[in-house]
């Protein structure tokens, strides 16, 4: 089977520049195309995220894939390796019109299909490598990492960093519904706050209920 594959950034964008690429090589090759994967998306997107990926999950050993340039199939060269290392691994052809790579099954395309893996499998060792270094220097600097325990996510992080106007509102007398509109947010989440934060993990603190 070959499959044309087109991709555009933006709707502003128009395939069908790619399109009449692809058709004027397919004539000079003599070849025709048998499905058009075409998708508007940009290529930092994953691939699997992607028109592509499902093209990828059914493509078969011979399958042809034909587009315009080796930029279509993603916007990062790792991405790109990894695109080409799989279409190889799976026996699938990968053809560009203004680049000019013809990547399938001789062995110049296996030492590339290696080369490509290679180098995915070692950005991505070096990215975990980074990661956990940055995230150990932090915690030797005494940096808190990733949030409180006992915390219950978009509750806590609305009102944690106003904290002290809270209780100075509350003991001032006001409301929780004054208190909501002076903090930005629902009564609703001003009381749970209170009772859930305040009441619980700090009572020695006094609270005025209203």
């Amino acid at each position: 089977m070959i499959y044309g594959y087109i991709r555009v950034s933006s709707d502003k964008q128009t395939v069908e520049n790619q399109r009449f690429e692809i058709e004027n090589f397919c004539r000079q090759e003599n070849i025709k195309i048998g499905g058009w994967i075409s998708e508007t998306i940009s290529g930092t997107k994953n691939y699997n995220k992607r028109e592509l990926g499902k093209l990828l999950r059914q493509v078969k050993p011979g399958d042809l894939i034909i587009c315009s340039e080796i930029s279509r199939l993603g916007r990062s060269l790792f991405m790109i390796m990894e695109i080409l290392n799989l279409c190889m691994t799976k026996d699938c052809r990968v053809w560009t019109v203004k680049d000019g790579y013809r990547l399938g099954d001789d062995i110049q395309s296996k030492v590339l299909a290696f080369a490509f893996g290679l180098s995915a499998e070692i950005e991505r060792n070096l990215i975990s490598q980074r990661t956990k270094e940055a995230l150990n220097r932090k915690r030797a600097e005494g940096i808190q990492l990733g949030r409180p325990k006992g915390t219950s996510g978009a509750l806590y992080c609305k009102l944690h960093h106003q904290e002290d106007r809270l209780r100075h509102f509350q003991l001032a007398g006001y409301s929780y519904a004054k208190i909501a509109v002076l903090l930005g947010v629902h009564r609703n989440t001003v009381a749970n706050y209170v009772r859930r934060y305040i009441a619980i993990k700090k009572p020695n603190k006094p609270i005025l209920l209203v």
